[in-house]
C-alpha cells in the first residue's frame, strides 16, 4: 500500500499544479500586453503550477493563488525591465508606479494593476512593501550593471540577489496564507528564505547560462565567476539554509518543509527544464 499511497499523493499534487496553471493562464490573457506568447508559452504556465503545487502540496489552489500570482508577476516585471525597457528612465517609471500602488495608489498599466490586486489580497502589509522594493531596486541595478558593462563580484552578485523574487513569492506566500507562528516570526523565517534564495540565484545561473548568454541576462558566470566556484558556493548557502531551518521545522513543520522544497524541487526540475520558454 505504500507505493499506492506514493503514487495517490504524487496524483493529487500533479492535479493540483494543473488546476493552478489553468487559473494562472486565465489571469495572463487578462493582462496579454505584459505575458507575450514568447517567452510566456504553455509549459511556462505548467511550470508554474508544478512548482507551487510541489512546495505546499497539502495546499488548495485558492490557497496558492497569492504565492502564484506573485511568481507569475515577478517574470512579468523582470522581463519589462530586462528586454523591454531602452531606457533607465524607463525602468524608473516602472518602479516608481509600483511601489506607489504597494502604497495604495491606483494602478495605470497592466503590470500594476496585477500587483493591485495581490496588494488587496495581502492587505497592504509594510513588510511586502519593503520586500517589493528591495525586489525592484534590485532588478534595476542588475539593468544597470548590464549598460555599463560592469562585473560585479560574487559577493556584490550574491548581495543583491533579491532581483530573482524569490524571497518576494515567499513573503507573498506566507503572508496569504501562513500559520499564526510563521506570521509572528516572520524575521526567522526570511532570513532562512533569503538564504534559499541565494541558492536559487545560482542554481539558476549555473543551469540557465546558456540562454541567459544568449538573452544577456546577468549571471555570476558571465560576470566571471568559474563553475567550481559557484557550486561550492551553492553547497555552502545549503548548508546555512538547512541550519536556519531547523528551529522552524519544531514550531511550524510546513513552513519548513515549503523552504526545503524550495530547494530539492527547483535542483531537480533545473537538471531538465527552464520556467521561460523562448524569447
Amino acid at each position: 500500500m505504500t507505493g499506492l499511497s506514493v503514487s495517490a499523493g504524487l496524483g493529487r499534487t500533479s492535479a493540483l499544479a494543473v488546476q493552478c496553471a489553468r487559473r494562472l493562464a486565465a489571469h495572463a490573457a487578462e493582462h496579454p500586453g505584459a505575458f507575450p506568447a514568447e517567452p510566456f508559452d504553455a509549459g511556462f504556465f505548467h511550470s508554474l503550477g508544478l512548482v507551487g503545487a510541489f512546495g505546499s502540496p497539502w495546499a488548495t489552489a485558492e490557497e496558492l493563488w497569492a504565492v502564484n500570482r506573485a511568481a507569475l508577476w515577478v517574470f512579468a516585471v523582470d522581463l519589462q525591465i530586462d528586454h523591454v525597457a531602452t531606457a533607465r528612465d524607463e525602468v524608473a517609471a516602472l518602479v516608481e508606479e509600483c511601489l506607489a500602488v504597494a502604497d495604495g495608489e491606483a494602478p495605470r498599466s497592466p503590470l500594476a494593476r496585477m500587483l493591485a490586486t495581490l496588494r488587496d489580497d495581502l492587505g497592504s502589509d509594510p513588510r511586502w512593501r519593503g520586500q517589493l522594493e528591495r525586489m525592484l531596486t534590485a532588478m534595476r541595478k542588475e539593468w544597470d550593471w548590464r549598460e555599463s558593462r560592469a562585473t560585479p563580484s560574487l559577493e556584490e552578485y550574491l548581495a543583491n540577489a533579491d532581483s530573482c523574487g524569490s524571497s518576494f513569492v515567499n513573503l507573498s506566500h506566507w503572508l496569504y496564507t501562513g500559520d499564526a507562528w510563521t506570521l509572528g516570526n516572520l524575521g526567522l523565517v526570511r532570513e532562512a528564505s533569503d538564504e534559499v534564495q541565494r541558492y536559487l540565484r545560482l542554481l539558476n545561473d549555473l543551469a540557465t547560462y546558456d540562454r541567459e548568454a544568449r538573452w544577456g541576462d546577468a549571471n555570476a558566470l558571465t560576470f566571471g565567476a568559474g563553475r567550481t566556484e559557484v557550486t561550492r558556493r551553492m553547497a555552502r548557502h545549503a548548508r546555512t539554509a538547512a541550519e536556519l531551518i531547523a528551529p522552524i521545522r519544531e514550531a511550524s513543520p510546513r513552513t519548513a518543509l515549503y523552504l526545503e522544497r524550495q530547494i530539492g524541487f527547483n535542483t531537480g526540475f533545473y537538471g531538465v527544464s527552464d520556467y521561460w520558454g523562448e524569447l
